[in-house]
């Protein structure tokens, strides 16, 4: 899936680590999301979309490109 968390991590100035400490999953989990190698959990999706303000469709969407 892609998604922008990337940019919005780095808006927000936090750290894979950080941001990894923040909603509970490892650095790896956000690295590998980052890369479109690994998808997020729904929890997971929502607490990123609470974190950054956003939507969860604003972070993340489907494109089979």
């Amino acid at each position: 899936m892609k998604n922008k968390l990337r940019e919005l991590r780095s808006l927000k100035k936090l750290t894979q680590e950080e941001l990894a400490d923040i909603i509970g999953v490892s650095r790896q989990t956000i690295n590998a999301i980052e890369k479109e190698k690994f998808d997020p959990s729904l929890p997971t999706a929502f607490k990123m979309a609470e974190l950054f303000n956003l939507k969860i469709e604003d972070i993340f969407f489907y494109s089979n490109k």
